[in-house]
């Protein structure tokens, strides 16, 4: 059946092989996948979770040190002065001529901050 005996040797030995590898256990297997999804997780903290709660604690920082005479920009884009602090959650900012009363979350930062960051992104534009 075969052409020479060196062509059945070689089929022998790869049965032979076949036959005594053994594929990964059920629980190889499993923590091979555990492994997987542990690193996937770590990965996602540190490209998502980590960067946002870094922003987070510094627009915190941000809000707990203003105070009567900061130049604000607000959400919504208005530019005011603080005039006063009502309360954690509330302050009076002067716009023009207008007072307003705001709550502290609508700040989105500072004006020094806002004035960069709006020249770097018409640079960006161009």
């Amino acid at each position: 059946m075969f052409i020479s005996k060196a062509f059945a040797q070689s089929e022998e030995i790869t049965e032979i092989a076949v036959a005594t590898a053994e594929a990964p256990s059920a629980t190889e297997a499993f923590m091979m996948n555990m492994l997987l999804i542990g690193v996937l997780i770590a990965l996602f903290y540190l490209l998502m979770i980590r960067p946002q709660q870094k922003r987070m604690k510094k627009h915190q920082e941000m809000l707990s040190e203003l105070g009567k005479g900061s130049r604000i920009v607000t959400q919504g884009g208005l530019i005011g002065e603080v005039v006063k602090v009502v309360d954690d959650h509330e302050m009076e900012i002067k716009v023009g001529d207008t007072k307003l009363n705001i709550m502290r979350s609508a700040v989105m930062s500072t004006y020094a901050e806002a004035v960069p960051q709006a020249a770097a992104d018409t640079k960006a534009k161009k």
